[in-house]
């Protein structure tokens, strides 16, 4: 089997940041438990702008861009460090990897990135992905490593995702503030619970939360890859999610699949603005792949350029759809509600088909 397991913040580092190399040393163990079985195993490890806030000592994580990248530099190499140190116990060799959110969206750099994971895995290593925070900037990232697992997920074509964190799973409510919560042991692909708002809080080390790992759950979910929430410290948790036991919350993986490009569309990618349609024009992009074309468009907001994502709403204000606008604001406004016959520039559509995604 092909296990992408992602671990946050707050389960490999203390209440002060520190790299906690026990609970490294855990996860090592898993991972050379599922090597001995023969399965491939990728890890999406968070942790390094926390390690780089606890080296210099700072008071908590910074707020800031450059230091964020600043910290996390430092933070990074001591993280893989200490992965390579537990690997070494068991003759397995770590390779870091980091990433951006252009790695899925051009297809080029797409199949590289698939390329080079393959290559490891085929090697026997372990990949160690985390975001590329030292050179990110707000406009080019995705904040939070629960996303980036499930695009990875899709690109190795994996069988299952497990999101180790610091509690059992998905529970009804915050077991922290509700003593009456219960533990959510699975979640089909069309239940409700997938398109739930969950809180966004989490340790307050990390920049996840629970709602970051629903929406994880269901990009997996939606590459036809079932995923886990589950604790990270519980004895064992790999190889059971490996083997579908219910070692915290499981998701079912859906019957419709997405490739990494549209995944982002739909998930991961900023939206920079909205477009509203006709009643029309929602029935012809829910019930067959179309174009949006500026015939059905009634008005838009936000201040967009060509090649931003926008979201797409009914006349209800539903949002339904997402997708790559192939116009500016400014060109929208100026051609909603036109036949393409009355442009005169020749612009036929508003979002191509191959870059909208029904919601």
């Amino acid at each position: 089997m092909r296990i992408v397991a992602k671990i946050g913040t707050a389960s490999i580092t203390n209440e002060n940041g520190v790299i906690d190399v026990l609970a490294i040393a855990r996860l090592a163990d898993e991972v050379a438990l599922l090597r001995s079985r023969g399965d491939e195993v990728v890890i999406v490890s968070s942790g390094a702008v926390a390690a780089g806030v606890a080296t210099l000592g700072l008071a908590g994580r910074p707020a800031d861009m450059p230091t964020v990248q600043a910290v996390s530099a430092i933070g990074q190499s001591r993280l893989v460090e200490a992965y390579n140190v537990e690997f070494a116990r068991h003759d397995l060799i770590g390779a870091q990897l980091l990433v951006d959110p252009f790695d899925f969206v051009h297809r080029e750099q797409y199949l590289h990135l698939r390329q080079t994971m393959n290559r490891l895995l085929e090697l026997g290593v372990v990949p160690i992905v985390n975001e590329n925070d030292a050179i990110a900037n707000d406009e080019l990232r995705y904040g939070d490593n629960d996303r980036i697992a499930a695009l990875i997920a899709n690109s190795v074509n994996a069988d299952v995702m497990v999101l180790l964190t610091d509690m059992d799973g998905l529970f009804t409510a915050d077991p922290r503030r509700d003593s009456t919560a219960t533990l959510v042991p699975f979640v089909r692909s069309a239940d409700p619970l997938l398109s739930i708002s969950a809180d966004a809080g989490g340790s307050g080390r990390g920049s996840g939360g629970m709602a970051s790992k629903l929406t994880s759950a269901r990009m997996a979910s939606w590459s036809g890859i079932r995923s886990v929430i589950a604790r990270a410290s519980r004895p064992g948790v790999l190889a059971g999610s490996a083997s579908n036991e219910l070692v915290g919350t499981t998701f079912e993986a859906h019957e419709r699949t997405l490739s990494a490009r549209k995944l982002w569309i739909a998930f991961a990618a900023e939206v920079a603005g909205t477009v509203h349609v006709d009643a029309g024009a929602r029935r012809a992009l829910t019930e067959q792949p179309n174009s949006l074309l500026p015939a059905g468009v009634v008005s838009s907001t936000g201040d967009f350029e060509a090649g931003h994502v926008v979201a797409v709403l009914d006349q209800d204000g539903d949002q339904f759809a997402r997708g790559i606008s192939s116009m500016s604001s400014r060109t929208v406004a100026s051609a909603s509600g036109r036949n393409t016959s009355e442009l005169a520039d020749g612009r036929s559509h508003v979002i191509h088909r191959d870059d909208l995604v029904v919601l």
